[in-house]
C-alpha cells in the first residue's frame, strides 16, 4: 500500500522472504502480455508446513509401520503388505485429497443437447444453464431473462411479496433478502409473476408482457451493504480505523497472510485467481487456508473462518492475468459482518468519485507486509489512457481496470492481491475492482491494475447461484 511522493516506490520484493532477490521487470519498450508479473502476491508463497489434521510425519509413519509389523509378527507377509498399502492410502488421502476435491469442483461443465437456458430447470451438470438469468439494473431494479423473452426485462410488482423476495435472494447465493420496494419505469415490456414461486425466479414469470399496473416494477436488495459504521477519511497511505472497511478480508495460506479479499455475502469472499497458483503445492486445497474478516491488525486476529471451496474463473489466464478473479465459499456464514455492495448492471464510476484501495501489503522497500490495514485514495484511469504507449501499451483487457496515479506514489502493492478497490456512490461503497497486478509499486506511468468487477458480474452471480448454501 503505497502513498509516498518524496522517495522512490519499492521494488518487487518478497513479503515472506526478505533474502530473496527481487525479480527484474521488463522495460517500457519490451513490456508484453507474456511478461506480466503479478506484483501484489507474495512470491514465493511460504512453504512452511501447516499442521494438517490426521497427517503423520515421516518419523510417525515409520513408527506406525513398526507397530504394524510388531502386531503382525509371525503372520503372513500379505497382511503386512496390506497394512502398508492402507497406511500409504490414508496418507495420500489426507495429503492430496482436499486438493483433488477442490479441483474436481472446477471441472468442465457438461450440458446435454436438449438443454434450455433460463427455463427454470437445471439441465447442465453444474447448473450453468440457469445461472445467468438474473441481474440488477439502476436503483437495484430486478431484471430477469427467460427462454421465452431471451432478453432481460424488469419484473412487474403485481403479485410480488416478501416471500418471493427472500427466495430470489437465496437463489442468488444470499441467505435472505434485505429490502424490496417499487420503482416507476418507462419500460414497455415486463416479466409478470406466476401465481406462485417455483424454485427460480426465471421459472416463476410468464415471459414478456406489455402491461404492468401503474408501471411499477420490483427493486430488490439482497443484503445490507456498503455502509460502514465508521466513515471518516484521512487521505492517502494511512492506517485504517476499526470499522471503516468491515468487508476487508485477510487470506492466510499455511498461517501466513498471503492475499486480501472482500466479503460479498455471508458465505462468499471474492479475491484474485492468481492467489492460488497450481504450481504451488497445496495452494488450491481449501484446508490450507484461513480467512479473517473485518480486521484492522495482523497482530490481533479475530476468530478465523475456514474455506469450504475455492472457485477459480475457468478462463483465468496466468500469463495475461485476464479474468483474475476467484470466489471462496466459507464453511459457515459471516453473519455479523457487513459485506461490500456489488455494482448494478451498467453502473459506471468516474475518476471524480471517491475510490480507495485497502490491504496489508508492503509499505516501503525492503519491508514485510504491514501488520495494520492500510488505505489509500486512488484515481480511476480510463482504459484508453492505461493502454497508451506511455503506460501499458495495449495489454489492458476489457476485464481490467487501472487505478492509482500516473505520476506515481499512490498504489496498492505486494500482499494486497485480491483485496478491494471500492468507489462511493449514493452514500454506499461499491466493489469496483479486485487487486490483480502491476509493474512495480507506485511507479510513474505504471498504475495498479484491478479485475473489473462490473465486467465480471454475471460470472460472480452465476457461481454464487451454483454454489449457494
Amino acid at each position: 500500500m503505497e502513498d509516498r511522493q518524496t522517495e522512490a516506490p519499492p521494488s518487487y520484493d518478497s513479503v515472506v522472504n526478505q533474502n530473496t532477490a527481487p525479480p527484474s521487470y521488463p522495460s517500457l519498450q519490451t513490456l508484453s502480455a507474456n511478461q506480466i508479473q503479478p506484483y501484489h502476491t507474495p512470491q514465493p508463497i511460504p512453504q512452511t508446513p501447516a499442521p494438517r489434521v490426521a497427517e503423520t510425519t515421516p518419523s510417525q509413519r515409520r513408527h506406525v509401520l513398526s507397530r504394524s509389523k510388531k502386531c503382525c509378527f509371525g503372520g503372513s507377509g500379505a497382511a503386512t503388505v496390506v497394512v502398508v498399502l492402507v497406511v500409504i492410502a490414508i496418507w495420500l488421502g489426507v495429503r492430496y485429497g482436499p486438493t483433488l476435491w477442490a479441483l474436481s469442483k472446477n471441472t468442465k461443465e457438461t450440458c446435454p443437447p436438449s438443454s434450455v437456458e433460463c427455463d427454470g430447470k437445471r439441465d447442465c451438470s453444474q447448473g450453468s444453464d440457469e445461472s445467468h438469468c438474473v441481474r440488477f439494473g439502476t436503483e437495484n431494479e430486478l431484471q430477469v431473462k427467460t427462454f421465452k423473452s431471451s432478453v432481460f426485462l424488469p419484473v412487474c410488482a403485481q403479485g410480488w411479496n416478501k416471500n418471493i423476495a427472500s427466495q430470489t435472494c437465496q437463489q442468488l447465493g444470499f441467505r435472505q433478502s434485505h429490502e424490496d420496494g417499487l420503482l416507476l419505469t418507462n419500460s414497455s415490456s415486463f416479466q409478470s409473476m406466476n401465481s406462485q414461486f417455483t424454485n427460480t425466479i426465471q421459472g416463476s414469470v410468464n415471459g414478456s408482457s406489455e402491461s404492468c399496473p401503474g408501471q411499477q416494477t420490483v427493486s430488490l436488495h439482497c443484503s445490507k451493504c456498503g455502509k460502514p459504521p465508521v466513515s471518516t477519511r484521512i487521505i492517502g497511505g494511512s492506517v485504517a480505523a476499526d470499522g471503516q472497511w468491515p468487508w476487508q478480508a485477510s487470506l492466510h495460506f499455511q498461517e501466513y497472510h498471503t492475499c486480501g479479499g472482500t466479503l460479498l455475502a455471508q458465505d462468499f469472499i471474492i479475491t484474485a485467481a492468481h492467489c492460488f497458483p497450481k504450481e504451488t503445492t497445496g495452494s488450491q486445497s481449501p484446508s490450507n487456508w484461513k480467512v479473517y474478516i473485518g480486521l484492522v491488525s495482523q497482530v490481533q486476529l479475530p476468530s478465523p473462518y475456514y474455506v469450504k471451496q475455492i472457485i477459480l474463473h475457468e478462463n483465468y489466464d496466468p500469463a495475461t492475468k485476464d479474468n483474475d478473479i476467484a470466489l471462496l465459499k466459507l464453511n459457515k456464514p459471516a453473519s455479523n459482518i457487513q459485506p461490500i455492495c456489488l455494482p448494478v448492471f451498467g453502473q459506471t464510476f468516474s475518476p471524480a468519485q471517491q475510490c480507495w484501495t485497502t490491504g496489508f501489503g508492503v509499505t516501503r522497500q525492503g519491508a514485510g507486509s504491514s501488520t495494520s490495514l492500510m488505505e489509500v485514495k486512488v484515481d480511476l484511469i480510463d482504459s484508453s489512457v492505461c493502454n497508451s504507449t506511455k503506460v501499458y501499451r495495449g495489454i489492458i483487457t476489457k476485464n481490467m481496470q487501472c487505478a492509482g496515479d500516473l505520476e506515481g506514489g499512490r498504489d496498492s502493492c505486494q500482499g494486497d492481491s485480491g483485496g478491494p478497490l471500492v468507489c462511493k456512490a449514493d452514500d454506499k461503497w461499491y466493489l469496483t475492482g479486485v487487486t490483480s497486478w502491476g509493474d512495480g509499486c507506485g511507479n510513474q506511468n505504471r498504475p495498479g491494475v484491478y479485475s473489473n468487477v462490473g465486467r465480471l458480474l454475471m460470472w460472480i452471480y452465476g457461481k454464487m447461484q451454483q454454489e449457494r448454501p
